[in-house]
């Protein structure tokens, strides 16, 4: 070992590239002297310690976000899996319709049926521990994408694009949560760990594919930032046919067949979700029923607002990063591009463009010499306002009235009939309550048949509440026993309260940005004989 040593120190040179050529030799001399292994040790001590603290500032991560975002995170795979497993839930109007996957859900279901196995299918484990497996997952990708940069690059960059990625307040505020978007991102930052960038030593595209794969069996539109990425390769690669025949189509017949057979358990028939996903919200742009914006609201909002903090460094690296990196910047601003062409858009739809963006807010850190502390102190105070004020106070309200409903399940009233008079999905449902209690929302799917006078139930209740519940409720028999609300609608229907003796039993603080028909507070009545 000690030769080793003394001809390690014989290549030292000065600069990166001696450090390339240092790294370089250090591998080969532990491999000719019969010490890979203990190298091989040394690097895993690093990383461990890496994994490990990671692992534990997601699971912080995960416990200090205790507020809701949108519903997709309840309805589009807890809610899915907590009626695979248990045989009872609701299932919103794209399972009937085929187009959302069961494989994301299927995660989650398999850990609820291990729950339900060892008899801890308790409702706080159901709720948590779904999110502290999507804490290790997201947590790996980070590490990954610290190993990629000091591969491709070294240690110092490594740690910077590492620190940016870590104190994203966007990123802190999904990166736990159950959502398809997050998943698609940490399949992403390992694809992008896989994929032969120039200068890399992958030499099979497999592995990326794979991922690749995986994330559009997730989340169709997935495809859309990797669509650069796979066409640049394609092109400098020699042996197309073979990168075709050889790597491509293995991956999508072993991938798409697992997720055929997976669908058609679930579906009872066979089931192309991703075509069907594909042609309602980009073919058809069905989505704009939930909402549309103007074409270039994630170039004036939606990107300065997810990157927040980090912009200026984005564009200053981006200025700086070798050529080699340029694929990455046109894959973000590809995607950006394709997203602005659909009207129904979300902060979180572009959510897996970050972990590229902070391999360029890395570059302009190491470069920052002088400015290099204040810019770090800057990045950490200006993200830890919004990580916490996002994560602890801003629509909390959602998830902690669901505890004032578990208790009518603790006193084992089964009389007990609830319904939520909120714009539809506004909490989450069984997953969230694990019990067989009656509960009743507005729904509001979309119109397939493309009637021009249709209106959801949501709507047409918003249009008259008072009217909407006497017509509703005309037999008294029928009243729910407990109703739940936002507090901007109580004083709207208050005489209905009154007359049918409903007297508030719980009100939680939500939002301080009560915007429509989200009031600051929920409120909970309850009726009493």
């Amino acid at each position: 070992m000690e030769a080793i040593r003394n001809r390690i120190m014989s290549y030292r040179g000065s600069g990166k590239q001696g450090a390339v050529q240092l790294r370089r030799r250090k591998s080969k001399l532990y491999s000719k002297e019969g010490g890979s292994a203990g190298y091989r040790a040394d690097l895993f001590g690093e990383y461990g310690c890496l994994v490990l603290f990671t692992i534990a500032f997601r699971v912080l991560n995960c416990f200090m976000v205790q507020t809701s975002f949108v519903p997709d995170e309840y309805w589009q795979s807890l809610e899915v899996a907590h009626n695979m497993t248990f045989n009872y839930g609701y299932l919103t109007w794209e399972w009937n319709e085929g187009l959302r996957g069961f494989s994301y859900p299927l995660v989650f279901g398999g850990i609820y049926k291990i729950l339900y196995w060892i008899g801890k299918d308790d409702v706080w484990f159901l709720i948590w521990i779904p999110r502290l497996a999507q804490s290790i997952f997201s947590s790996l990708a980070d590490v990954r994408l610290y190993i990629l940069m000091r591969k491709l690059e070294n240690a110092e960059l490594a740690k910077w694009v590492y620190f940016c990625q870590m104190c994203s307040w966007f990123t802190w505020f999904c990166a736990t949560r159950t959502l398809t978007n997050t998943m698609e991102a940490v399949l992403g930052t390992f694809a992008l760990y896989y994929y032969p960038l120039e200068g890399s030593r992958t030499k099979n595209s497999t592995k990326y594919l794979i991922f690749v794969a995986l994330g559009f069996i997730i989340r169709p539109t997935a495809v859309i930032l990797w669509i650069p990425l796979v066409f640049c390769q394609f092109l400098k690669e020699k042996k197309k046919i073979d990168l075709l025949v050889q790597q491509c189509l293995p991956v999508g017949l072993f991938t798409f067949g697992i997720s055929f057979v997976i669908d058609r358990v679930f579906y009872g028939k066979w089931t192309f979700v991703q075509w069907n996903f594909l042609k309602f919200n980009v073919l058809q742009n069905m989505g704009a029923f939930y909402g549309s914006h103007p074409w270039h609201w994630y170039i004036t909002q939606g990107f300065p607002v997810i990157i927040s903090t980090h912009f200026p460094f984005f564009i200053h690296g981006s200025i700086l990063a070798p050529r080699r990196y340029r694929i990455l910047l046109v894959a973000v601003i590809w995607t950006v591009f394709v997203y602005s062409m659909l009207s129904h858009k979300e902060f979180r739809f572009i959510y897996p463009v970050l972990p590229l963006c902070m391999v360029f807010c890395g570059f302009s850190i190491t470069r920052l010499k002088w400015w290099k502390k204040p810019a770090v102190g800057f990045l950490i105070i200006s993200n830890l306002l919004p990580a916490l004020y996002t994560g602890l106070i801003h629509q909390r309200g959602a998830l902690d009235i669901m505890s004032y409903i578990q208790q009518q399940c603790k006193a084992e009233n089964m009389s007990t009939s609830l319904l939520v008079l909120m714009p539809c999905h506004s909490i989450p449902y069984y997953s969230h309550v694990h019990c067989r209690i009656k509960m009743n929302f507005l729904e509001c799917p979309p119109d397939l048949s493309d009637h021009d006078s249709y209106v959801d139930e949501a709507d047409l209740f918003y249009v008259s509440p008072m009217a909407w519940l006497n017509a509703e409720f005309y037999n008294t028999t029928q009243l729910p026993t407990h109703l739940v609300m936002f507090s901007v609608l109580e004083q709207e229907i208050l005489p209905f309260l009154t007359a049918h003796h409903y007297m508030k039993t719980a009100s939680v603080f939500h939002t301080q940005l009560p915007e429509g028909r989200v009031g600051s507070h929920i409120y909970m009545y309850e009726q009493k004989t």
